[in-house]
């Protein structure tokens, strides 16, 4: 086996941990309404969930993919320059990712991963190797850092104000009939837990893949970024079986810490964040489901109740996600510094 095969076996094997990562943390966040409402058993909940997470990365293509996996350039780097900054960013996202599911706080594996490439690749590679989309912004387009940053950084603000403004139609189309309209709120949470769960899958489990074709293109294997049919195949297997396990720890901080949920909000919830993750992945966006779910479901409380919301664990969460990209910076660059010196190339 030459020296660069194992650096790749490695690669591969980390990002199907960290889309296991990735499923675990997002399968709470999409039935955390559901099962808080009592509209659905979890069992049912996380295996509607899984289901339609699996089926989506086979059917939406791979824009996603092709912004997270650009944005930092290494066709024509050095070998080895291009497989710390790979390696790094996969380790930062993954003990993030544990890290926040051990204190049972929502985080968001794309910031993680997103911070981790760039800590990664300044340290590594320099400024000029970072795609700003600096020229497609003035021409009236986004690529580059500026689409993750608009798709990471805009969407919860999107998901917010989707999940108000869904929440008070709701309200204002059922306000005399509630109680009739209650059986077809819970029966509708299979529709919108299973489109929740697909556009999970759809923009989600592309970071994965987007992770494989940038090693495959540092390591010599490919001369240009593309992603190979197995890696969606793992991909969507591994963020799959994540779902599956869920993070119970963080269904409690999100389904029953916030306020008290009943199905009209849990059928907002789902609907709102299933539509901005939706049209994200469709821009070719990615998008965090973690904070556009938590940000949904604030819309639709503040919408309802807003003195019945518990803000403080709200900004707890908040403040969580705001220590996520420059901590995963942090741990790019440590963990591209300790790789080089493994390799002896300090």
């Amino acid at each position: 086996m030459s020296d660069w095969d194992l650096p790749l076996l490695l690669v591969v094997a980390t990002v199907a941990l960290y889309d296991f990562t990735n499923g675990f943390h997002d399968a709470a966040d999409m039935v955390a309404t559901a099962i808080a409402s009592h509209a659905m058993r979890p069992g049912v909940a996380i295996l509607l969930v899984s289901l339609f997470t699996f089926i989506a990365p086979f059917t939406v293509g791979l824009a996603v993919a092709d912004t997270v996996g650009t944005f930092v350039e290494l066709e024509g780097a050095p070998r080895l320059l291009g497989e710390a900054v790979v390696v790094a960013a996969l380790l930062a996202a993954v003990s993030y990712n544990l890290g926040t599911w051990l204190l049972g706080l929502p985080s968001s594996s794309s910031n993680s991963l997103a911070g981790g490439l760039v800590g990664a690749g300044l340290y590594v590679m320099g400024p000029a190797h970072i795609n700003l989309g600096w020229q497609a912004l003035q021409a009236g387009s986004l690529e580059g850092l500026t689409k993750v940053a608009v798709g990471l950084i805009v969407s919860p603000f999107i998901g917010f104000l989707v999940g108000f403004a869904l929440m008070r139609l709701i309200l204002r189309l059922c306000r005399r009939c509630r109680r009739r309209v209650a059986p077809l709120f819970t029966g509708s949470q299979y529709a919108s837990v299973a489109f929740l769960g697909f556009s999970h899958g759809a923009n989600d489990a592309q970071k994965g893949m987007a992770i494989i074709g940038m090693m495959l293109l540092a390591s010599g294997h490919t001369s240009r970024f593309s992603i190979p049919d197995w890696a969606v195949l793992l991909c969507a297997t591994a963020i799959t079986l994540g779902t599956l396990f869920g993070g119970w720890s963080i269904i409690r901080t999100l389904g029953f810490g916030l306020f008290r949920i009943r199905t009209t909000h849990a059928v907002a919830n789902q609907l709102s964040a299933a539509l901005v993750n939706s049209l994200a992945t469709h821009i070719g966006a990615p998008t965090s489901t973690t904070q556009v779910v938590t940000a949904a479901l604030l819309g639709n409380g503040a919408a309802e109740r807003p003195h019945h919301v518990r803000w403080r664990i709200a900004a707890e969460i908040v403040a969580g996600w705001w220590a996520n990209i420059p901590v995963s910076l942090f741990l790019g660059a440590v963990y591209s510094y300790l790789y080089l010196l493994l390799r002896n190339q300090p």
